[in-house]
């Protein structure tokens, strides 16, 4: 119950006034590491088989250069969230790749990429609304509340 109160408050904060901080730079490297130690966390208590991890490619670190604006918590809150579905959702032995690619217009495409069981086509248009889960037995299986 505390997670669903957890992500109500979030979710009412973020639809509120402006972000503070939106108008922060924060190096790029710094946001990816962060990610990747709480990916890497997660991934280790979720694991059934501890003989059979997850197998992780992160984009090397020198190859990420930049400074992204925004709130430092909320950015992290964003992409640690793809990730962690990746994790709940991604078997033990199975691989997550996440990759940050520059686009041709000056900006960037954050990309996780699991070898989980994935989503239907015909869930995809619809995974923005609140509560919205693909199957319950989804829910039950990795947690969550279907606010992510």
């Amino acid at each position: 119950m505390q997670t669903v109160v957890q992500d109500l408050l979030t979710l009412s904060r973020l639809e509120g006034s402006p972000l503070p901080g939106v108008r922060e730079w924060h190096p790029l490297q710094t946001l990816l590491h962060s990610c990747e130690e709480e990916g890497r966390a997660l991934s280790r208590l979720v694991t059934r088989d501890q003989a059979r991890p997850h197998e992780w490619s992160f984009p090397a670190s020198e190859s990420v250069v930049g400074e992204i604006a925004g709130s430092m918590k909320e950015l992290q809150s964003a992409l640690s969230n793809l990730i962690s579905n990746a994790v709940r959702y991604t078997p033990d032995g199975g691989s997550i790749r996440l990759r940050w690619d520059t686009t041709t217009d000056g900006g960037a495409a954050f990309s996780v990429i699991d070898s989980g069981q994935g989503i239907l086509a015909q869930h995809l248009p619809r995974l923005t609304e609140r509560f919205y889960r693909v199957s319950n037995s989804r829910s039950r299986d990795s947690g969550g509340t279907g606010l992510g």
